[in-house]
Parts: C-alpha cells; sequence; structure tokens
C-alpha cells in the first residue's frame, strides 16, 4: 500500500507531491495567475463575486466555509465580478515566484531509485 502527501507551502503556494507508487517528488510548474485557481464554491458565498480556492479549504482573501470546495472552473482575476482581495493576494503570491524557476524545466520530478 503507498500513500501520497501534497505539501502546499503558505508563502508562495508552490505545491509538492511527495510519495504515491513510485515514492515520486514532483513539484508542479509555475503557471500564470488565470491558471493557477479554481472558483470556490460553497453555500454562503456571494453568487456575484468570483473568490479563489486557496489552500488549506480557504480562498485566498481567507474565508473558510464548511463545504467549500474548487470548482470545475478557474478563477480568471482579470474579470470585473472578482473579489479585489483574492486578486490583490493572487498578485502578490505570483511575485514570490522568482523569475528564474518559471520556466518549464524549472521545476522537476524525482523518483526514487530502486
Amino acid at each position: 500500500m503507498w500513500e501520497e502527501e501534497i505539501w502546499s507551502c503558505s508563502w508562495c503556494y508552490a505545491a509538492t507531491h511527495v510519495g504515491g507508487e513510485w515514492f515520486e517528488v514532483a513539484r508542479p510548474p509555475y503557471l500564470p495567475m488565470s491558471m493557477r485557481w479554481e472558483r470556490a464554491v460553497a453555500d454562503g458565498l456571494p453568487a456575484d463575486v468570483s473568490h479563489a480556492f486557496g489552500i488549506f479549504v480557504r480562498t485566498l482573501c481567507g474565508i473558510q466555509q464548511v463545504g467549500m470546495s474548487p470548482s470545475d472552473h478557474w478563477w480568471l482575476p482579470e474579470r470585473e465580478y472578482v473579489c479585489g482581495a483574492c486578486r490583490e493576494v493572487a498578485g502578490v503570491i505570483d511575485g514570490r515566484w522568482p523569475q528564474a524557476m518559471r520556466d518549464e524545466g524549472a521545476r522537476v520530478s524525482v523518483a526514487r531509485r530502486l
């Protein structure tokens, strides 16, 4: 039986997947803001404002609702009906990714050698 853990950085929100069938350490590459987060859905969130689903079952602006989950749709920060606080946090997080770590080969997967 194998297990997998996902570690998320609370500073830059980079995710690292550890474990799995081949005990791989996978670090997904940098994604632009419009492809990094899904729209948050939950009872109690206003329908006329789009919030980004972050990590630790919260929106980027810090809202936590019981049953919150990411939707099947991208959260698009350039839209006018998005939460301004989520947009601001997304910009701060995006700025934390070093330019040298943004190309496709900068974050790689490493499998355990058997």
